[in-house]
């Protein structure tokens, strides 16, 4: 198989879960965070709708500089507006996991603050690392909502509210 198929077929499977989770913020809950130095649901929710892009990134550029590149995340206040953010993300990202593409997955990516390089790595290393990322998020997005009693969406199976929803199918 090739690299491009594969990471393809990941981001399509691993959207349908971030799909499900993100749609269950309720709109009133985006300024909420669980403690002090958590990220807000409002900003975790849009790093997780943002992240597909960085497939179009990675294939467009030969690195990321944060000093030249100040990160300003899209401004979301409604589960609309983020579900749309997260569609867009996902149809950049499907244009550029194209066969054209094949040819530079081994290109070097260089992530860097100014001078100092956090790392560089192949570009299809770049890629398991995105999709890593928005694996990472969405986990901790199921914490928030847990935490607010929010019934999560199983990500490999059922989750344990989805169980306990089906036990209670099985009783009636």
């Amino acid at each position: 198989m090739k690299m491009i198929n594969f990471f393809f077929k990941q981001l399509e499977e691993e959207s349908v879960t971030t799909r499900k989770m993100l749609e269950r913020i309720p709109d009133d809950k985006y300024d909420w965070k669980p403690h002090e130095k958590s990220m807000t649901i409002r900003s975790l929710a849009t790093h997780i709708a943002e992240l597909p892009t960085w497939v179009s990134v990675t294939f467009t550029t030969d690195e990321l500089d944060f000093a030249a590149n100040a990160y300003a995340p899209v401004t979301i206040n409604n589960t609309d507006e983020l579900l749309d953010l997260f569609e867009k993300s996902l149809a950049e990202a499907r244009m550029h996991l194209v066969p054209e593409n094949e040819a530079k997955v081994d290109e070097i990516w260089t992530l860097r603050n100014g001078n100092e390089i956090y790392n560089r790595r192949a570009k299809w290393e770049v890629l398991r690392m995105t999709l890593s990322q928005i694996i990472h998020h969405r986990a901790q997005l199921g914490v928030y909502l847990r935490l607010l009693n929010i019934p999560i969406p199983g990500s490999y199976g059922p989750s344990a509210d989805e169980q306990f929803e089906a036990i209670e199918v099985l009783a009636d």
